[in-house]
């Protein structure tokens, strides 16, 4: 999974990740710390990082086959930007708006 993928995927999800799984995904995929700068930041072995970032892997990929919000989210950005091409500025006020609101 890459990083971007990753990154929207925990912006969904990841209050349903534990807590040591949280931290584990913000440090690797927020801030690009490699598997051994987090093993020695938490204390664990490099792969017991390497195996906590393929679980929340299949568990974010898993919530999102079942409650798609993040495809759904990216369907209405798409929208958004669709209305904003009428460039009515009222319009395009209230999609600012709306997109401030994701």
């Amino acid at each position: 999974m890459d990083k971007f993928t990753a990154n929207d995927l925990l912006d969904q999800y990841e209050n349903l990740l534990t807590d040591k799984q949280q931290k584990i995904c913000q440090l690797y995929y927020r801030e690009d710390l490699s598997l051994m700068e987090i093993s020695e930041l938490m204390s664990i072995t490099r792969a017991a990082v390497h195996d906590t970032l393929k679980r929340c892997e299949k568990l974010l990929a898993s919530y999102e086959k079942n409650l798609s919000l993040c495809a759904k989210s990216h369907e209405r950005f798409v929208l958004y930007q669709q209305i904003k091409a009428y460039n009515i500025t009222d319009i395009n006020d209230i999609v600012d708006k709306l997109i401030d609101t994701e």
